[in-house]
């Protein structure tokens, strides 16, 4: 996440807005919005592996494997984010503001980046420890 301060604060309903405008993926904390950064071949190498061998792992019948597309959200702390990978047993729980996001992650996946790699461990962690279902946090160092 990037350290500069906002200009301006946004509501979620005007994220949600922002997002389904420009198509792009953000993420959203306190009113701040963020750009996700794009990666390298090698960090999309890296989640593409990820999600094959989690997918060989789950019981398809109870877990569900998903992309960076799927958005998570903490209630919690509001957060609004894009893990690399997620996973989710049971039905989804979608977020009482957002019927995109996702509330009820089973296992979370951030691949590390030089850029990344600080947030992940802390203050993202921080965020997705407040996930009552969360089993596990996988990260994935290049």
């Amino acid at each position: 996440m990037v350290d500069a301060a906002p200009h301006h604060r946004f509501t979620y309903a005007e994220y949600l807005a922002r997002e389904q405008e420009t198509g792009l993926r953000h993420e959203w904390l306190d009113g701040a919005i963020y750009a996700m950064s794009g990666g390298t071949p090698e960090h999309a190498r890296l989640i593409s592996i990820t999600s094959h061998v989690l997918q060989l792992l789950v019981d398809p019948r109870r877990c569900r494997v998903f992309s960076s597309d799927l958005k998570i959200r903490v209630p919690a702390t509001g957060l609004a984010t894009y893990p690399d990978v997620s996973v989710v047993c049971g039905p989804l729980v979608l977020d009482d503001e957002d019927p995109n996001a996702v509330t009820n992650p089973t296992v979370l996946v951030e691949v590390l980046s030089r850029s990344t790699e600080a947030y992940d461990r802390g203050e993202k962690w921080a965020h997705y420890r407040k996930l009552p279902g969360l089993q596990a946090y996988l990260l994935v160092d290049q």
